[in-house]
């Protein structure tokens, strides 16, 4: 592991990572604990919390992308803070299911597909973890 690419990256771009490792972590937790219990509503805001912190950052992160450095993942951020309103809204009404959905999808889309992105070459996160 090499962590010079990402501590000689932006701010923008650390703040991201961080908060991306905390909403990987918080998500493990949840779903190792069960549903509806005081500790996996704790868990769930400071989930929401962390994953806006991602979606928010990464518009400041425009390298590369070929609309003023913006690029298709950034589709995703906006899907993340629809999709946290969505699942709030759900699970307010008592659609558990609606709120699930919502909330996996999320984890699916948003954290392993986009995760998976970043650990392709030329990447920091290739650089960080798969060089050196």
């Amino acid at each position: 592991m090499n962590l010079a690419p990402l501590t000689g990256a932006p701010v923008a771009i650390q703040l991201h990572t961080a908060a991306a490792m905390i909403t990987i972590l918080i998500t493990v937790l949840i779903f190792s604990r069960a549903r509806g219990t005081v500790t996996h509503k704790t868990l769930g805001w400071v989930w929401v919390g962390s994953m806006l912190v991602v979606a928010i950052s990464s518009f400041w992160i425009t390298t590369g992308g070929p609309v003023m450095g913006y690029s298709w993942i950034h589709l995703l951020s906006l899907f993340v803070v629809a999709g946290i309103m969505l699942a709030l809204r759900n699970i307010r009404k008592g659609n558990i299911e609606g709120h699930r959905g919502w909330m996996i999808g999320m984890v699916w889309g948003a954290l392993i597909v986009a995760g998976a992105f970043t650990l392709l070459p030329g990447r920091i996160m290739h650089a960080v973890l798969l060089s050196g």
